[in-house]
């Protein structure tokens, strides 16, 4: 189930807000400048399926996304507990980073959290499938989708070099673990 905490950021053991109503989730996303989506079942697909397999599948979601976003590009990320380099991979979403594009991403199996840093707070979207969730620009964010993640999400790029952090150096991240769902 999709949820939003809020904190202040100097209070991990302190939320100010906790819900799991979709359309409060994104109403309150949305004053920060964040899109927040439930896509009720578009497509279905076996667990195993292939990106080629996934991206045609979504094709008319993306053609929409993409031209809506600006956007020139999809690819999928999947992660799973027994991926070779899990440990590393997973460290590089961890610290909080910007991008000089928007976010976004949709889940099509599992579940991840994205974290943000906004005015003093933290807002901890957990993701599960069927969300469609667009970070801004420039937010300081990470990701989380714990230490044995199993998760496939379309991700969508205007910049064809794809995902690329710039990281804060702010160790925030390891205050605020995520909130599993």
């Amino acid at each position: 189930m999709s949820r939003l905490t809020i904190y202040p950021d100097s209070a991990p053991d302190a939320p100010r807000l906790v819900t799991d109503e979709p359309a409060a989730i994104a109403a309150n996303l949305a004053t920060v400048g964040v899109r927040f989506e439930r896509w009720s079942g578009p497509v279905r697909l076996p667990p195993d399926a292939e990106q080629d397999a996934i991206l045609a599948a979504y094709r008319p979601y993306l053609d929409d996304l993409m031209g809506a976003s600006g956007a020139g590009s999809a690819d999928v990320v999947r992660m799973r507990p027994d991926m070779d380099n899990l440990p590393a991979i997973r460290a590089k979403f961890l610290a909080e980073h910007t991008h000089s594009e928007d976010e976004i991403r949709f889940f099509v199996r599992g579940s991840g959290n994205f974290i943000l840093h906004l005015n003093n707070e933290v807002w901890d979207a957990h993701c599960t499938q069927g969300d469609l969730i667009s970070v801004p620009a420039n937010t300081r964010h990470w990701f989380d989708a714990g230490t044995a993640p199993e998760f496939t999400c379309l991700r969508v790029f205007t910049d064809a070099s794809g995902w690329v952090p710039h990281y804060t150096g702010d160790p925030i991240a390891e205050r605020f673990p995520a909130d599993p769902g």
